[in-house]
């Protein structure tokens, strides 16, 4: 059974479905938006979860929905279109039974089943996260059939093939490279012989292999990192045995296996010669995001958000997040120093607070040594509740929090021609859950204290990523 809009009051309202497409020229602020800010913040949501037959069992499933705010000389307004994709339509004429994702099963026959699983033409609800790539916009999930789509007007524009090259599952979180102006991403190649891929991308018709590497039972990796010289994956000890997915009855996750004596290996590949430099082996944990990573003399640094397991990925079922039932997890951001010529890994927590959806100024941090990273914390809440400034220099942080209130994922914003790290705006779309909709937040990323906020016409359900992209 759906959760209709404005009968909760607290973060379960999150959950309910979103189906209305609305375009407002210009919200009710209060504070000061910076003028400076000129372009659009555009998140992509799970917008809509139940259907005639049936409901999508995770969070992961429900069907994309993109959400833009818009800035220009202190005004504010807001634009919502669901993505037009094959899955959607599919969905829509099936009553739900059609729908396939991370943790819903379809209804559909063995032969079905098989043929899906190797080949890469998965499901293209691309409900995770977004980019630009050339002159392009994409939205991403964890197949590779990203769809492309207007920035401005939120209109679908086709599929980007390209990426189906390189295998059956990728990443969502691509690295824009500065010096190649390419986007690097990694991806796995199922069968009977499995690999990881490596790749770079200049356009969608531009692309690149950078490294392989053969596996025999392929990890779940939701994310990696690079430096300048390095692309690192982290292999989660939550592996598939690939023929076995090819002939399971079960959803897409649920074939995988926790293998903790596994350990988490850690690889870092060459990106100009694509050879493996070298592999390293972490006491086990279960990592979604990637924060930063750098080299520091000798060695190369990874940042990361820790869970103790892949537990996590059970507690964002949709019946438990809704029931408001599923305890947080309270994921730890941990740093991993690697030697690069050979040795032990050393870990170490980089603050005494619970971190997820992390995000730094990746225009001109990301592969390097930096100091602020935001986020989100629980707040012992049953879910991703506050706001997080993080010093990973020395461990303090700072927090913004209301009762009542679930803050998103945190986008930071440089301010033109900012020197400082942290000289710029801090963006989250925010659950009211008592006034029954959302507003946008936009906090000085300096004092991590409010300046403007503007209230969006309805709720927006809870969702991963989102990008600023600058006025054209």
């Amino acid at each position: 059974m759906s959760i209709v809009s404005g009968t909760r009051t607290d973060q379960r309202l999150g959950f309910a479905d979103q189906t209305e497409e609305v375009r407002v020229a210009e919200l009710a602020v209060s504070g000061a938006v910076p003028a400076w800010l000129s372009g659009g913040l555009v998140r992509v949501t799970p917008a809509q979860m139940d259907f005639e037959h049936r409901s999508v069992t995770h969070w992961f499933d429900g069907l994309a929905m993109l959400n833009r705010f818009g800035f220009d000389g202190g005004a504010v307004s807001y634009a919502s279109r669901f993505l037009d994709t094959d899955a959607r339509r599919a969905a829509l004429a099936s009553g739900g039974r059609s729908i396939d994702g991370f943790a819903t099963d379809p209804c559909r026959s063995l032969f079905q089943r098989v043929q899906s699983t190797f080949s890469p033409d998965l499901t293209d609800n691309a409900n995770v996260n977004l980019t630009r790539l050339g002159d392009e916009y994409l939205a991403m999930t964890e197949t590779p059939i990203p769809v492309r789509f207007d920035p401005e007007t939120l209109a679908t524009l086709g599929h980007d093939e390209g990426a189906a090259a390189f295998g059956q599952i990728t990443t969502a979180h691509p690295h824009h490279d500065p010096v190649t102006g390419e986007l690097v991403n990694f991806a796995a190649q199922l069968g009977r012989r499995s690999e990881y891929r490596v790749y770079a991308r200049r356009s969608t018709a531009d692309s690149r292999t950078l490294a392989t590497m053969p596996v025999r039972e392929p990890a779940y990796m939701h994310s990696f990192a690079i430096t300048p010289r390095f692309a690192v994956l982290l292999e989660n000890p939550l592996v598939v045995n690939p023929l076995k997915l090819a002939l399971s009855g079960k959803a897409f996750i649920h074939n995988y296996r926790w293998k903790p004596e596994r350990g988490v290996r850690i690889h870092a590949f060459n990106r100009a010669t694509g050879a493996l430099h070298r592999s390293w082996t972490a006491d086990p944990f279960f990592v979604f995001h990637t924060i930063n990573a750098f080299e520091d003399g000798g060695d190369l640094v990874v940042d990361l958000c820790a869970h103790p397991d892949a537990s996590v990925i059970d507690l964002l079922n949709l019946d438990g997040l809704r029931a408001g039932t599923n305890a947080p997890q309270d994921p730890r951001p941990l740093r991993l120093t690697l030697p690069l010529t050979g040795g032990p890994v050393a870990s170490r927590p980089l603050a005494d607070v619970d971190f997820e959806l992390p995000r730094i100024d990746y225009r001109r941090r990301n592969g390097h040594d930096y100091r602020y990273a935001y986020g989100v914390s629980s707040a012992g809440s049953a879910f991703l509740k506050r706001l997080v400034k993080l010093d990973v220099a020395d461990g303090t942080y700072a927090t913004w929090d209301e009762p009542s209130r679930w803050a998103g994922e945190p986008v930071f914003v440089p301010r033109p021609g900012a020197e400082g790290e942290d000289d710029g705006v801090v963006l989250s779309v925010v659950l009211d859950a008592e006034a029954g909709r959302s507003f946008l937040l936009v906090l000085d990323a300096g004092t991590f204290e409010e300046i403007a906020r503007a209230q969006a016409p309805h709720h927006i359900p809870f969702g991963f990523h989102g990008q600023f992209f600058s006025g054209r």
